[in-house]
Order: structure tokens, then C-alpha cells, then sequence
């Protein structure tokens, strides 16, 4: 590669530096590369031929979103290869919540400074991410910033498309009294209510170090516990039993999200007591005296994704999650109401 600017390097950005950090990363998206994939990173446009065996009606579902202020935490630790796991599993796990397989990822990489060898960190979070919900990263972008952030900062987001065919695309209204909604636990806070979180804490170089018992290690490690992913498990849910409902409880927690994949008039109803609440959870809770309500409108507070299934199929759908390697449970059921989320204590 010949192209380089003398002068656009003394404002502030690097060309040279962006080649390198490609050529840094092609060893991590080469692992996510599917057999759909048609063009390599480089291009103008990723090249991506969705296989539609077995499907008659194709339809493309996408969805973006980025990790949030959970990435100050990767810059007071200083570790950058796990942050693109939350990006990527933000998509995947809200476009399955229609029943949609995730065919192909790209991130966007804003940093105040191209130091190649933190983005292709940064990038091998992502093909982990990708390698995880079994789509392809098939391209992306990293554009400095100098003077519009600071030189060891950046924001990381991307987008996902999946595709699933339209007969088979998940039906809320076929809801009713009397269902089942599965929880199926998440690995910690996940990537929302970092700014909650930041101020309860007083996040810094010393609030990260503290070590808790409860958690058995130290708060910022298990703050940057990555998003759990839920494309192979949902999957094979779907294609076990018949799931009438997904919710991914994200930002706004259950009172949130839980509403988003019911039909007008049906409300899930939960035992706070059947709720398995993560210690991290607590923590929070107590340090910063929030009230349980508030919790609940903000975390997914140990329920990462949430199912619903007929009550006749409860036990099938744990069994199908337990051997897809996801710790499930009973939450609550379905009732005739309009509040969208009854918590009965």
C-alpha cells in the first residue's frame, strides 16, 4: 500500500496506521467467515449470499446498537478484546426475538487515536461475538477522531441482519392465559444501566478493584463480563417446540421489555421470589439504596432472555435450553391484564 499524507498525519490521523490495524485484525475475521461469505474485508461493500434452502418466503430482519457507557470500563482496565462481544450480542439477541438467524455482522470503530494493535483487539472481540452467534463479519470501519474525543477513547457499534421466512416469523397474539414464560439467565448487567451504574459506584481506578466475595472477583472484572449471546439456544428452541414469544430484557429491564412481545391485554405475571436475582444485582441495590422497582425498570437482573411457550411444553423448552448450555427457568405465566408486568411479592 503506497497511500500515505504527511499532512493529514500532522492533524491528527494516521492512514498508515488504519492499514495496519486491518491487517492486524484479518486473523480474527477470518474465523467468522460462513460459507455465504463473498468478498473479504477491503472492499467497498461486504458480499454476502444468504442460503434460503428450506425457506420459501426469505425475510430480512436487522438490528444496531452499541455497547454503551459499559466501555469505560474497558479503558480503566485496560482490556479491549471482550467489549466487541457485547456489540455484536446487543443485535444478534434482539433480532432473534422474531425467530430470525443472524447471517452477517459490521462494526463501527470510533477512536481519537488508530493505535492498530488496541483495534484489532477491539475487533477480536467482535469475531468472537460473530463466532459465537455463527454469523460472518464481512466488514466494518475505524475512523479517527482527533480533537472530537480524547486519543485513548473511542465508541464501538454495529449492526446485524438475520433472516427468517415469513410463514415461520414468531406470533405474540398467539399468546394466551395460561402460558409460560421461561427465564434464561444472564452473565451479569450485561451492556445497559452503565450510567446508573458509574455513578452508584463511583467508577474509577480504585472502585474497580474492589474485590467482593459475593462475586468472587473484583467489580470491574465482573462489570465487564461480556453479554451473554442466545442465537444457538434460541435456535434450537425454535426448532424443538413452539415458542409463541422472545423478549431480550435489555435497557428499561422487565417492565421495559417483557411488554414489547405481548399482545394487548395479556400481562406477565412473576413471583419476586422465583426471580433469580445475580448478586452483582444486589450490590448495586444496596450501594446505591435503589428501590426494587427501579432495578427491575433497569437491569435484566439475572434474566437475560425471556420465552414463552404453552404450558405443556415448559418442561421440553428447559430441557432444549439445559442441553444448549443455558441455565432456564420458570418465571411466571401469562394473565388476563393490561399492566404488561405484574412483580407479586
Amino acid at each position: 500500500m503506497k497511500s500515505y499524507s504527511d499532512s493529514y498525519k500532522a492533524a491528527g490521523v494516521d492512514v498508515t496506521a488504519g492499514y495496519k490495524s486491518v491487517e492486524l485484525m484479518k486473523q480474527y475475521v477470518a474465523r467468522t467467515m460462513t460459507k455465504g461469505v463473498l468478498s473479504g474485508i477491503g472492499g467497498f461493500g461486504g458480499l454476502f449470499e444468504i442460503d434460503t434452502t428450506g425457506i420459501s418466503k426469505p425475510v430480512l430482519v436487522s438490528g444496531t446498537d452499541g455497547v454503551g457507557t459499559k466501555i469505560k470500563l474497558a479503558f480503566l482496565l485496560d482490556k479491549h478484546d471482550t467489549v466487541g462481544i457485547d456489540c455484536v450480542a446487543m443485535c444478534v439477541n434482539d433480532i432473534i426475538c422474531c425467530g430470525a438467524k443472524p447471517q452477517f455482522f459490521l462494526d463501527y470503530i470510533a477512536i481519537g487515536k488508530n493505535y492498530p494493535e488496541k483495534v484489532a483487539k477491539i475487533v477480536s472481540g467482535v469475531a468472537e461475538g460473530c463466532v459465537q452467534s455463527e454469523c460472518a463479519l464481512v466488514g466494518g470501519e475505524t475512523a479517527e477522531h482527533p480533537g472530537l474525543m480524547p486519543e485513548d477513547e473511542y465508541d464501538l457499534a454495529g449492526f446485524a441482519v438475520g433472516v427468517v421466512d415469513k410463514d415461520k416469523i414468531l406470533k405474540p397474539e398467539t399468546q394466551k392465559a395460561g402460558d409460560v414464560m421461561i427465564a434464561i439467565k444472564s452473565s451479569g448487567v450485561h451492556s445497559n444501566g452503565f450510567s446508573l451504574v458509574r455513578k452508584v459506584f463511583g467508577i474509577d481506578e480504585n472502585t474497580v478493584k474492589q474485590y467482593y466475595d459475593e462475586l468472587g472477583t473484583t467489580l470491574g472484572e465482573s462489570l465487564l463480563t461480556p453479554t451473554r449471546i442466545y442465537v444457538k439456544a434460541i435456535m434450537k428452541l425454535i426448532e424443538s417446540v413452539k415458542v409463541k414469544s422472545v423478549s431480550h430484557i435489555t435497557g428499561g429491564g422487565f417492565y421495559e421489555n417483557i411488554p414489547r412481545s405481548l399482545p394487548d391485554g395479556l400481562s406477565a405475571k412473576i413471583k419476586r421470589s422465583d426471580v433469580q436475582v445475580l448478586p452483582i444485582f444486589d450490590i448495586i441495590a444496596k450501594t446505591g439504596n435503589i428501590p426494587e422497582r427501579d432495578m427491575f425498570n433497569t437491569f435484566n437482573m439475572g434474566v437475560g432472555m425471556a420465552v414463552v411457550v404453552d404450558k405443556a411444553d415448559v418442561d421440553k423448552a428447559i430441557e432444549v435450553l439445559k442441553a444448549a448450555g443455558e441455565e432456564a427457568y420458570v418465571l411466571g405465566e401469562l394473565v388476563e391484564s393490561d399492566e404488561g408486568v405484574i412483580i407479586e411479592y
